[in-house]
């Protein structure tokens, strides 16, 4: 027999939270591990944090590192502000069944694309943006030695 209580959880700063939140496997939130799909494990709550990278004052690289483990101490070792703190609860998707974290995680990179030095397009943009007014001050000093000679 129910007595009719319905059971909420409060979040910090007072956000209602729902008491069946969805809970993830740690084998489904390591498979978030790109740029365009990351989540964290932080205190047993799982945060869906692919909006935020661009955003993430360490930048993306961090967070990427932090995937595919319990990110708790990592988050916690840089010392986040209480507005970090709160902007967290907009990124939380559910929490974490503990039971299915390993207890030694085996290293698994995460998966980007590599790393191209010269940027190909940018670089030759660049180029150009030296050349073209050296060789338009070479023309320019030419045509007056020319001009004037005669």
């Amino acid at each position: 027999m129910t007595s009719g209580l319905q059971i909420r959880k409060v979040r910090a700063g007072g956000a209602e939270m729902a008491s069946d939140e969805k809970v993830h496997t740690f084998e489904e939130v390591s498979k978030h591990n790109l740029t365009k799909d990351c989540w964290l494990i932080i205190e047993g709550k799982v945060y869906d944090v692919t909006s935020f990278m661009d955003d993430h004052p360490g930048g993306d690289e961090v967070l990427l590192s932090a995937t595919g483990k319990d990110a708790t101490n990592d988050f916690e070792d840089v010392g986040h502000s209480k507005a970090a703190r709160d902007m967290m609860a907009k990124y939380c998707i559910g929490k974490i069944d503990v039971s299915t974290i390993p207890l030694k995680r085996s290293y698994v990179p995460a998966k980007q694309a590599p790393y191209n030095p010269d940027k190909t397009p940018e670089f030759v943009i660049k180029i150009l943006q030296f050349l073209v007014p050296l060789l338009i001050l070479a023309l320019a000093v030419a045509v007056r030695y020319y001009t004037k000679s005669s």
